[in-house]
């Protein structure tokens, strides 16, 4: 059990795009990640995904409905199997919370896949 001071974590994180472990709870993973430009647009075929925006603005974009911009303190719950691309312009510290386990490119295997996540520094 530890504590973990978000503003410290997210200045330990350097690049873009790539999630870091901030804790677990009951099989769900809490992620924080900077994002900047455009992510991949994917799915998870077995997982809703739960995005809040801590820093700056993030908007999510699908394919079968209309966008959604949050902006700092709000989140939004993606459904599984919903395809989606998040897009940062120009940065976005943003809080992911998600089954355990569950691969941030979803059903796309790309540079930016990451199967091992690092813990934050805090």
């Amino acid at each position: 059990m530890e504590k973990v001071t978000l503003a410290d974590a997210f200045a330990s994180i350097d690049e873009r795009w790539d999630p870091h472990l901030a804790g677990e709870l009951n099989g769900q993973a809490v992620k924080l990640a900077k994002a900047e430009g455009e992510f991949v647009w994917h799915s998870h075929a077995d997982a809703d995904e739960l995005f809040l925006v801590t820093d700056g603005r993030l908007r999510i974009e699908f394919r079968d409905r209309e966008d959604v911009t949050l902006e700092e303190g709000e989140l939004l719950v993606v459904p599984r199997g919903t395809e989606h691309r998040p897009v940062a312009e120009p940065e976005a510290q943003i809080l992911l919370f998600e089954p355990a386990g569950t691969r941030n490119t979803g059903d796309v295997e790309n540079e930016l896949t990451r199967e091992e996540l690092e813990r934050v520094d805090d």
